[in-house]
């Protein structure tokens, strides 16, 4: 059963995975975000992704994450996004070992695994977050065109590239794909129909919506909705 609240660090949440409930195992799907992670008495970090992840915990196993919101967590870190692109990674391979020992401890000693990795993330000091990083993933989440977004920022589509595969670990038309995708997957859970959400998320077509679902899914819509989100 998965649950989630937001976070008291800035743009970010919080959430617990645990095994059991209805449902098969939901994929983590794409979504322009990182995670730093606590699973079997390890920190890791959990890197933009392109495609859904299946999850390969052991049986029982609960995992404890914060989400922090696309384009903020490579500042935090001090590593770019796109050298953790479709990865997971132990926090003691990006920092020093000495200093991911003690955050372990940290972390195994508090009476909850959320408010340690909150914690932790405010220890790590403020994020120097580029603010048309952030303006460029809140409009391409209102699903706004790539071109936009750059003239908006004042920089180049060359410049926004590059500056977004550092910040999100892909360029901002995919990101915008992905984007797009959580869009769709919203309102399909309102009730709207195949057809209404792929013209309200902005897609040519149902085909469209499909085809994209099933590229960055893994799967047909309807066997996603099924599962239990």
């Amino acid at each position: 059963m998965y649950s989630e609240r937001l976070s008291t660090f800035p743009g970010a949440v919080v959430w617990t995975n645990t095994p059991g409930g209805p449902g098969g195992v939901y994929p983590v799907l794409p979504d322009g975000c990182m995670d730093l992670l606590w699973a079997e008495g390890r920190l890791l970090v959990a890197g933009p992704d392109t495609r859904a992840y299946r999850p390969q915990s052991a049986p029982g196993a609960v995992v404890t994450g914060i989400r922090f919101a696309p384009g903020t967590a490579p500042a935090l870190l001090g590593v770019p996004a796109y050298e953790l692109l479709d990865q997971r990674v132990e926090l003691a391979d990006l920092w020093p070992a000495g200093r991911v020992r003690r955050l372990t401890g940290m972390v195994e000693a508090a009476p909850d695994p959320r408010t340690a990795l909150e914690e932790l993330a405010r220890a790590s000091g403020p994020a120097a977050v580029d603010p048309a990083l952030l303006h460029t993933a809140r409009r391409l989440r209102e699903g706004a065109a790539v071109a936009d977004v750059a003239r908006e920022t004042g920089v180049t589509a060359r410049t926004l590239h590059r500056r977004s595969l550092t910040a999100f670990g892909y360029g901002p038309k995919t990101l915008a794909r992905i984007l797009r995708l959580q869009r769709a997957l919203h309102l399909s859970r309102t009730g709207l129909t195949p057809a209404d959400t792929a013209a309200a998320a902005g897609y040519a077509d149902q085909a469209h919506l499909a085809r994209d679902v099933r590229n960055l899914a893994g799967m047909p819509l309807g066997e996603l909705l099924a599962l239990n989100p």
